[in-house]
């Protein structure tokens, strides 16, 4: 019979064997981000590394801030609001790409949550005929996007060719993640007793779920609609599929330049969404914080 290792071997260098592969794990994953952000810098980039630091005019003509022509248009501007500043009126403008998509992506968040959350509940809290048939059909969107953009298009002609038809359809295409997170956390939570307690205090059934059951869910919550943001504002596929006419969806905007832009164009576009998806995951992540806790002090 073989001897075992030895527990002092283990603790000696087992701690350190796993710290050493999830460095190495994130690191490989990090590198090709902090290497497109480094990339969007630089003059050129023609061999392994991005060379001629540093520059600003990618990043100018990605976000039209430079003339460009053709393929290689940057983005355009649009005023967000007008402000009254003396005689004069201040006009502040954004990137309409951006802001477009902003927007389509929070838009299919919200409806996310508003129909995903109670699917999930009801799930995830009662027995009812057909309840599997209704957890079936709320992940039955989980397909690709070029498959679902097709069958809308052709469902719902008119629907398609606007802004909310993109909308719409951002959230059919992403429900599914928004149910499964949702559901997780309400499985492994002690929903009955939950609901018992506060009922005999004497709380309505809405006020049991709005101000004990969603607060209690919250991490789920605001993990469901990162994922779903994150997964609609890069969503190429549909956005190809359903989108007509107007300003384009930022999808298709950072698939433009990927392919028709030099290296380091294409990386100061998809730096640019790589920050953003940061910025937003942090506010989503702030509101789920502050915004769903409305128990009160």
């Amino acid at each position: 019979m073989r001897p075992s290792p030895s527990p002092s071997l283990s603790r000696r260098f087992g701690r350190s064997v796993v710290a050493l592969t999830l460095f190495a794990t994130v690191a490989f994953l990090i590198a090709p981000i902090v290497l497109t952000v480094v990339a969007s810098f630089a003059a050129s980039w023609t061999g392994v590394l991005p060379s001629g630091f540093v520059t600003f005019e990618n990043w100018r003509a990605v976000l039209g801030l430079a003339d460009t022509i053709g393929s290689q248009r940057s983005m355009g501007w649009s005023p967000l609001f007008r402000l009254p500043l003396g005689g004069e009126t201040l006009t502040v403008l954004v990137p309409a790409e951006l802001a477009f998509s902003i927007g389509l992506a929070l838009g299919g968040v919200l409806i996310n949550l508003v129909v995903g959350v109670p699917i999930a509940y009801a799930v995830a809290r009662y027995e009812f005929p057909g309840r599997e048939w209704v957890n079936a059909v709320s992940v039955l969107p989980l397909v690709p996007g070029v498959i679902l953009g097709v069958a809308f298009l052709r469902a719902y002609p008119d629907l398609s060719a606007t802004s909310f038809g993109l909308i719409v359809g951002y959230s059919l295409l992403k429900a599914p993640f928004m149910v499964m997170a949702v559901q997780s956390e309400f499985e492994s939570m002690p929903l009955r007793q939950l609901e018992e307690s506060a009922r005999s205090l004497g709380a309505s059934w809405p006020r049991t779920f709005l101000t004990v059951i969603v607060p209690n869910a919250r991490s789920g919550i605001v993990s469901g609609a990162i994922i779903c943001w994150a997964l609609a504002a890069a969503e190429f596929n549909f956005s190809y599929i359903v989108w007509a006419n107007g300003t384009q969806p930022l999808a298709l905007f950072l698939q433009r330049h990927i392919s028709n832009s030099s290296f380091t164009k294409a990386a100061a576009a998809v730096s640019m969404f790589f920050f953003i998806i940061v910025a937003v995951t942090l506010l989503l992540q702030r509101v789920g914080r502050r915004g769903f806790d409305i128990r009160g002090s």
